[in-house]
């Protein structure tokens, strides 16, 4: 069953997602961060990283504004093995305004299966996102 948004999403910006979730990392986390352009409703890039830690990745995503992250997150097991999973991370801060956070919401689940991620985060609190959370959640 496909979900409906009130928010689109132009087929160039999936085709960079999909470049993002095929590329080789050697190392490092790597975070595509996509936001809504509220007076177009239309989901658009805000910011790509590579190699960046959790803690700076926070540092980064606004205060009060939420944001949809696709993380490409370097996993490291406990017999040396290295892989890095595809998370998506729905950045909800209890700051923002209520209004805000129903676009987000409305359109999250489009975009999960737009860009096929389908393992992912809810995140309120700056605190709750970490390597061990994510470790323990993979």
């Amino acid at each position: 069953m496909s979900a409906t948004s009130t928010c689109e999403i132009d087929a160039d910006l999936v085709q960079k997602i999909k470049d993002f979730r095929f590329a080789k990392y050697e190392s490092g986390n790597a975070a595509f961060v996509l936001q809504i352009d509220r007076k177009t409703l239309k989901i658009v890039e805000d910011e790509v990283y590579d190699d960046i830690s959790l803690e700076d990745l926070i540092e980064e995503l606004p205060e009060n504004t939420p944001r949809f992250v696709i993380l490409s997150y370097e996993l490291k097991h406990s017999d040396g093995r290295v892989n890095f999973p595809l998370v998506f991370i729905y950045w909800s801060p209890s700051t923002a305004k209520a209004e805000v956070n129903m676009l987000y919401a409305s359109a999250k689940t489009y975009l999960q299966e737009t860009v096929s991620v389908m393992r992912g985060f809810d995140i309120r609190d700056p605190e709750t996102l970490t390597d061990e959370f994510l470790s323990k959640q993979l």
